[in-house]
């Protein structure tokens, strides 16, 4: 699908531009707050890093009603020769834009990529409007790789809190690893680094009017970048402070989106994931240092009885999808008590597995499916907050790491089940 979405005006400016060496998009929506903040950012780190290459920032706006456009329209690094090694041979060109088609950060990032592919831009990066962590390294490390190193593709790496991205811990990480094979810590991390080939190759892919381009661009880019091939690498950032969500808080939007994209990708490429066994490192770029990490605070009980609600009312539907055996498990847990609840790794693997085979047979529509797996999601995340109360960020980590073996060691019951009608 290679239809133009940039309006007339947009047109007129990249004429202007003519040619591009590095593209950055920001996508934005009511980020009047923050967003002035990481357009400095960027604009420090290319003119600190990337001296000789022509650069353009592109915040890709989905109707902001804050003045997020004005911001950035105005945010400028005041004082360039106090960051700057080199003064800057060209300037960089900005575009603030309102985007259209679906809206939701898929339709930012085309807007990327068709500026991208229009510019005949070599490296390109996005970042989140709402980062308060941001930092001029960002966008070396971001684009470096893809500009001097040959990767196609630049996935984030973050120290964060134990109790932030649960979603990402407990099921993207350890299922994406599993199936693809690659050590890619935040799949779903917000702030990319990427080829012009690969924005190209994106373009192709007919999925700008599906859930996409609301919101499982994160994945999709990720999952289509390793099921085809493409170079992968990930570069350390540092700590990732933005508006973080409680994990206790009502996810179920978040875990609709993000896991409904994750299996619907399993049904594009299984002639891929299917053979793979085990998984391997990717290449990491930057300097690992400790960050301090805002903590967060996570309401348990109420976890525990949203996952007991779902033993009352979900009996039927449970019973459907993980059958008997796993079900008499589960049911085990509820009678736990509450300081001591603990959900072993290898019931939560099949339990996921499960649910991307009923996705797989469609025996029940997407949403309604997922939303089903929500108490039994925070359960697990409850169990993983009680356990790593008063384990350090190291110790916590080895236990995302137990699970995701869990993940590649049952791998075999998904492949064997999934071929069955």
């Amino acid at each position: 699908m290679n239809g133009t979405v940039l309006r007339a005006e947009v047109h007129t400016q990249l004429a202007q531009i003519g040619q591009a060496d590095i593209v950055v998009g920001i996508p934005s929506y009511n980020n009047a707050r923050t967003i002035g903040h990481v357009v400095r950012a960027v604009q420090a780190g290319l003119a600190k890093y990337f001296p000789m290459h022509k650069a353009v920032i592109v915040n890709s706006d989905g109707g902001s009603s804050d003045g997020t456009t004005e911001v950035v329209r105005q945010a400028s690094v005041e004082d360039f020769d106090a960051i700057l090694l080199h003064h800057r041979v060209t300037p960089i060109a900005k575009l603030a834009f309102p985007y259209s088609g679906i809206p939701g950060k898929g339709s930012a990032f085309r807007s990327v990529f068709e500026i991208a592919r229009t510019l005949d831009a070599k490296a390109c990066a996005v970042v989140d409007s709402d980062l308060r962590s941001i930092a001029p390294e960002w966008i070396e490390l971001l684009v470096k790789p893809v500009l001097e190193g040959g990767f196609d593709y630049v996935a984030p790496l973050y120290h964060r809190h134990k109790f932030d991205g649960t979603i990402t811990n407990s099921i993207v990480y350890p299922l994406t690893r599993a199936l693809y094979g690659k050590r890619v810590r935040q799949p779903i991390g917000g702030d990319f680094g990427f080829s012009g080939r690969l924005a190209q190759f994106y373009l192709t892919k007919d999925v700008w009017q599906t859930d996409v381009a609301r919101f499982g661009i994160d994945i999709w880019m990720t999952t289509t970048a390793l099921a085809n091939g493409f170079r992968v690498a990930q570069s350390f950032l540092g700590a990732k402070i933005h508006d973080a969500k409680d994990p206790g808080a009502d996810l179920s939007d978040m875990l609709y989106q993000v896991v409904s994209a994750t299996f619907g990708l399993m049904e594009d490429y299984p002639e891929v994931w299917m053979p793979i066994h085990g998984s391997e490192p990717v290449p990491a770029f930057g300097f690992e240092y400790t960050v301090g990490l805002e903590h967060i605070n996570v309401n348990t009980t109420r976890m525990l009885h949203i996952f007991r609600e779902g033993l009352r009312n979900l009996h039927e539907i449970w019973l459907d999808i993980l059958g008997a055996g796993d079900l008499g498990e589960v049911k085990r847990l509820g009678a736990q008590d509450d300081t001591l609840f603990r959900f072993p790794p290898s019931l939560w693997s099949r339990i996921v597995y499960d649910y991307a085979l009923a996705f797989h047979r469609r025996k029940l529509p997407a949403e309604h499916l997922i939303k089903s797996l929500m108490p039994l999601y925070v359960g697990k995340i409850a169990a993983f907050v009680i356990e790593a109360q008063n384990m350090g960020q190291a110790e916590a980590e080895a236990e995302i790491e137990k699970l995701c073996v869990e993940f590649e060691n049952g791998k075999d019951y998904l492949t064997t089940n999934w071929k069955q009608p």
